[in-house]
């Protein structure tokens, strides 16, 4: 897997955010098992709680298209300060991945790399529902 090249498709989707209110750009990138990249920007909403997050938007493109089952996500920032998936993105992509899924997050000159399951532990998963 090319670490960089997920990055840089986070950053890319950066250019298409609609944050007119926060002005805080998100870009996602998720690598799909069998190697195809789908990409997410957030998209904000004057009530903000029914705005868009860019690893949600990424998530819904790749199912969309039938994937169910993924290798690395990457997120980047307008202000390369690290962001990380919040907890409600967290939660979605526990929906799909496994808690060693890698997490890349861009800090302009380094990247941090976390597991998903060290972000959220614990998470509800199908089995807690009994399915």
């Amino acid at each position: 897997m090319d670490v960089e090249a997920l990055l840089a498709a986070a950053r890319g989707a950066l250019e298409d955010a609609y944050v007119p209110y926060s002005e805080y750009r998100v870009g996602a990138a998720l690598l799909t098992e069998d190697g195809e990249t789908y990409v997410g920007c957030n998209v904000e909403n004057a009530n903000y709680s029914n705005s868009l997050h860019a690893e949600e938007v990424a998530v819904a493109e790749a199912v969309k298209r039938g994937h169910r089952e993924f290798a690395a996500l990457a997120v980047a920032s307008s202000e390369q300060d690290g962001v990380t998936p919040c907890g409600m993105c967290r939660q979605t992509l526990a929906e799909f991945c496994e808690e060693s899924l890698p997490v890349y997050c861009d800090e302009g000159e380094s990247v941090s790399k976390y597991r998903l399951g060290e972000l959220i532990p614990n998470t509800i998963q199908p089995a807690t529902l009994g399915k």
